[in-house]
Formats: C-alpha cells, sequence, structure tokens
C-alpha cells in the first residue's frame, strides 16, 4: 500500500466541516468519493485538523492508503476532475509509510478576518467577521503575546474536559493590520499604484519557523479595513482560536484591559474568555512536518 498525501484549499461555506456526518455535507465525504471515483477503492481519509461548519483551510493536509498504480503528482488532477468547485486540490505527492497527516504535524497556523465596516460588504460577508467599530489593534496585539509559551489552555476550549490535555504551546501569535483588496474596489485600480505594483511589507509572509518570542506591535494604517489574527502553535483546543479572537474583541473595543488576558488563561476558566467569534472568519492557513515526512511541506 503506498501513502499518498494531498494538499487541499476549500471554502467551508456550505460544508458541515471536515469529519463524515449523516445527512449532512462535508469536506472529507466529497474527497474520499472522489477517490473511489478515481481508484475505485474505499479509502478513510485522515487530515491535519478537523475544521467545523463554515470554516476554511488554504492548505489542509490529509493522506489515504492506495494500491493503485496512478504516480503520486497525477492525483491531483485526477481527483480536481471529481471534486466539486468549493474544494481544490493543490498539490499530491507520496510520503512515508508511517506519514499521518494528525500525528505527524509539529504545529499548524490558523488565521481569522475580521472586517472593519459599518457598511455589510457582499464579498466578504462569507469570509470575515465584520465589526461595525474601530478597535484598538496595538491593545489586541499586546494582549495577543500573553498567549506565547505552554500553558493550560481550558479556558479558550468548549466541551472542557477533553480525554487527553488542554495543554498547549503558541509559538506565535499576532494581529496583523491589511489594506483593503483593490479588486474588489469600485474604483479604477489606476488610483492604487502600491497595492498594484506589489504588497506593502505588513503583508508579507513571515518565517514559518516560530520562535515564541514576542512579535513588534503591528504598524497601524488608516486605510486597513481589515485585520487579521494569527496564531501557530503544536495543537489547538476545539474552539480554541475562536475564543480567542473573541477575546481580543473585547480588548479592542476596550471593555477589557490588556492584562485580562493573563488573568484569563490563569483562571483557566472559559466562562471568563470572550465569545466564540463566528466560525467563517476563520482559516487553516498552514501545517508544518518534519522533514522526513517527504515533500507535503514543499508540495
Amino acid at each position: 500500500m503506498r501513502n499518498i498525501a494531498l494538499r487541499l484549499a476549500y471554502d467551508g461555506t456550505r460544508f458541515a466541516g471536515w469529519q463524515v456526518q449523516n445527512n449532512a455535507r462535508t469536506v472529507q465525504e466529497v474527497v474520499e468519493q472522489a477517490i473511489l471515483k478515481t481508484t475505485g477503492e474505499s479509502v478513510r481519509l485522515m487530515s491535519a485538523g478537523r475544521t467545523d461548519a463554515g470554516v476554511h483551510a488554504l492548505a489542509q493536509v490529509a493522506n489515504f492508503l492506495t494500491s493503485s498504480s496512478i504516480p503520486a503528482e497525477r492525483f491531483r488532477r485526477a481527483l480536481q476532475t471529481r471534486l466539486p468547485e468549493d474544494v481544490v486540490v493543490l498539490s499530491s505527492c507520496e510520503v512515508p509509510a508511517e506519514f499521518h497527516s494528525t500525528y505527524s504535524a509539529t504545529s499548524k497556523r490558523y488565521r481569522y478576518l475580521m472586517q472593519l465596516s459599518e457598511v455589510n460588504d457582499p464579498f466578504l460577508g462569507r469570509y470575515a467577521w465584520r465589526i461595525g467599530q474601530s478597535l484598538d489593534v496595538a491593545a489586541m496585539h499586546d494582549a495577543a503575546q500573553s498567549l506565547l509559551g505552554t500553558h493550560d489552555f481550558r479556558c479558550f476550549e468548549s466541551h472542557w474536559p477533553n480525554r487527553a490535555t488542554s495543554i498547549r504551546t503558541i509559538r506565535d501569535a499576532r494581529i496583523i493590520p491589511l489594506a483593503q483588496w483593490p479588486g474588489w474596489e469600485p474604483r479604477s485600480l489606476l488610483t492604487f499604484p502600491d497595492t498594484a505594483t506589489a504588497p506593502p511589507a505588513h503583508c508579507e509572509q513571515t518565517s514559518h519557523e516560530p520562535t515564541g518570542s514576542r512579535s513588534p506591535t503591528p504598524k497601524i494604517e488608516l486605510s486597513s479595513r481589515l485585520l487579521a489574527f494569527e496564531v501557530e502553535a503544536d495543537g489547538f483546543l476545539y474552539n480554541m482560536v475562536r475564543a480567542i479572537t473573541g477575546t481580543l474583541y473585547k480588548i479592542g473595543i476596550g471593555q477589557w484591559p490588556v492584562t485580562r488576558m493573563r488573568t484569563i488563561i490563569e483562571a483557566q476558566n472559559r466562562s471568563q474568555a470572550g465569545e466564540t467569534a463566528p466560525a467563517h472568519g476563520l482559516y487553516l492557513v498552514q501545517v508544518h512536518y518534519p522533514q522526513e515526512a517527504g515533500g507535503v511541506n514543499q508540495s
């Protein structure tokens, strides 16, 4: 049996999450059906993370075992012809037999997008949490630095206690102001020369090797309409990122001080933290694996 890894991107809007469910459309189901139609084999697809209903993925990783002789790199195109338009296979490769999308991962990175606007945007409504007021972005960023390190994060976990442990290590956490996406701007793009030639410096991708050190306070631009909260950890609890985002929101509107984040972590009580932010603003961005995992990191 060969072990094939896939990198997947999907719009989670019309899915009831990743995991197969009775009488509900899920990402795992449609990909497994595509594999069945391609190889004739009924497989169980394993994933790096079981995203919830409405949550999106930019680079989910999943793997399956097959006796098919189809070249590994050909699975990308073969599966895509049998998948709906809201699921895309970014790449496919063969990985060692012991590779497991979930248990082999060394870290995962999530992004939560917030739209700062009093007016609904028909193009962002399914992909960002609209917040109709200004936020203290510097305070939110400073509060996020209290997340760094190894802690018991049960304060951000839905349905605690779990069967294992609530201890996780967060390696990077930051607030990133983003310029508006000019492709949807109802004016000529000639009025946006900077964004037309190169992305702003604060949008450049940082190294995926997390250091765990405090990141600098972001530069706040008046033109920023989108706000991203990015966090990388060795693992995440159920609804953890969305609960942290809800907490940062309370700090951003001035309802709670920056020090409230550390107080919540020390209290280890979910009721002390903020609301669970809506699912549609959350994205699984990256999953990292050891170099010996084969080509899945470079795919």
